[in-house]
């Protein structure tokens, strides 16, 4: 019999979401699952690393069964962690999957998010990786999400992924007839218009708060952002690499090496 794939999964709303217990359940279906995730919140937090703190890994059981690592860290460093040593050594993950997560992650949002941040580190470390994120924060279904999930894993498992790409997913928040297809999408363009608000805590001191609006500079579907607010699932190759090699020759006449 051939063994199952081993498929490590992260995310960055901690490892008590939803969104990782709908994909856990849908992703034992093709494979053993070990789930390494942050033990609490870590939105937003990019791909940042702890490096002057000590990090710890809790067990986390459900139902009276081993459900997980609870990891005192960033996704980054919960990813990190469990390549290096919590799966020891006998074993290294086939597939990372990092989500679901609870609001889109496209565009420039990328930059900032800790669910591709989670897929992006098991990519660095050699090991094929998709990010997972649902279009909403408050709409509770992850079934959609997850049951798409598991097909593009078992997709990826298939065909593998170049050195250095991991995919990203995002699924509208949408009733599974509702969707109306996949789309094949490239990373959209558009930004975010933000301020900070002042604010007075009790004692009248002052405090901001971010607030601001995505500005839809994409227009057409095979952007992320685009297909996603059209009512398809977008998948988005991407990668670290942050070269711009179209200016690699540019910059050598700007007589830096005078």
């Amino acid at each position: 019999m051939a063994k199952k794939p081993l498929i490590l999964v992260s995310n960055d709303d901690g490892i008590d979401s939803p969104g990782i217990y709908a994909l856990a359940i849908e992703l034992r279906k093709i494979g053993d699952v070990i789930i390494a995730a942050p033990h609490t919140q870590q939105s937003a937090v990019g791909h940042s690393i702890t490096v002057s703190d000590p990090i710890r890994a809790v067990e986390i059981f459900k139902d009276k069964k081993f459900f997980g690592f609870a990891v005192q860290g960033t996704p980054a460093d919960s990813v990190k962690l469990a390549i290096s040593t919590l799966l020891g050594k006998k074993r290294k993950p086939d597939l990372c999957v990092s989500g679901i997560n609870q609001g889109s992650n496209t565009a420039v949002n990328l930059i900032y998010s800790g669910t591709v941040s989670a897929a992006t580190e098991a990519t660095i470390l050699g090991i094929p990786s998709m990010a997972v994120s649902l279009d909403t924060f408050t709409y509770k279904d992850f079934q959609p999400s997850a049951k798409f999930a598991a097909k593009a894993a078992k997709i990826i498992l298939k065909n593998g992924l170049p050195k250095g790409t991991l995919v990203n997913v995002n699924v509208p928040a949408l009733k599974e007839k509702d969707i109306k297809g996949v789309m094949v999408t490239r990373q959209g363009k558009s930004v975010w218009n933000e301020k900070y608000e002042p604010r007075l805590d009790p004692s009248k001191n002052i405090y901001y708060w971010l607030k601001g609006k995505l500005i839809l500079s994409d227009k057409t579907l095979d952007i992320d952002h685009k297909a996603l607010m059209e009512g398809y699932i977008s998948v988005t190759p991407i990668q670290y690499d942050l070269t711009d090699y179209k200016m690699l020759n540019e910059l050598e006449t700007w007589g830096f090496k005078k």
